[in-house]
């Protein structure tokens, strides 16, 4: 993709820093087709377009949390090989996960780390080349984060798990989930296996179990 004809869809929903935006990618050749304030804009303005390469502001309109990394991760969902960058003022750790992990053509940069504009455009055109470009703090603390001890099991052993959690013995399971208490009793076993709950002579695996389930939980 040419430097001169990339076309850009802006999202951010301070007026000022969208229209500084707006100037710097008009200096350097890219030509944005439309900008926005809010995600819902952003996804509507996407399909209108058909744009090149997608730059957002994670914190948007109604909330200001990560409305506009979680349109981001959507619009990478639906059309895989658009590149999308996402501006940020903090590191909003589940969804970088997801953004990150749906593939080549995707930036995550930290506002405050984004000190030079020449930079900044070197990354636009990285991303848009097919390029992956992480602000290292990212990184860091993607690396660092806690790994979930639930990730391994099938959202169906979760549902176990959690009603299991409630007290509630694999009779009751088996009717609240309309299967078989045998079924109930084969994801029992998936689910402490996958926990790594070993059979032993004194330790109940299914408070453990649930212990683990609570722990991840908050």
């Amino acid at each position: 993709m040419s430097e001169v004809t990339a076309r850009v869809v802006l999202a951010e929903d301070g007026v000022l820093l969208r229209e500084g935006l707006i100037g710097v990618l008009g200096r350097f050749g890219f030509t944005v087709v439309d900008a926005v304030g809010d995600a819902e804009q952003l996804i509507t303005a996407v399909a209108a377009h058909e744009p090149d390469l997608v730059v957002t502001d994670i914190k948007m309109p109604p909330d200001f949390r990560d409305e506009g990394l979680r349109a981001a991760v959507r619009l990478r969902r639906e059309r895989p090989r658009l590149p999308v960058v996402v501006l940020s003022q903090y590191v909003q750790e589940e969804y970088a996960s997801d953004l990150i992990g749906t593939g080549d053509g995707v930036g995550y940069l930290l506002k405050d780390r984004v000190a030079d504009i020449e930079d900044f455009v070197a990354a636009l055109r990285a991303v848009l080349a097919g390029g992956t470009v992480v602000d290292p703090e990212v990184v860091r603390r993607l690396l660092h984060r806690p790994r979930d001890p639930l990730a391994g099991l099938s959202p169906r052993e979760r549902e176990v798990l959690g009603l299991i959690a409630e007290g509630r013995s694999n009779s009751s399971i088996a009717g609240a989930l309309f299967v078989s208490e045998t079924a109930v009793g084969k994801h029992v076993g998936n689910i402490l296996a996958k926990l790594g709950l070993p059979p032993t002579d004194d330790t109940n695996r299914r408070v453990l179990a649930v212990l683990t389930y609570l722990g991840a939980r908050g």
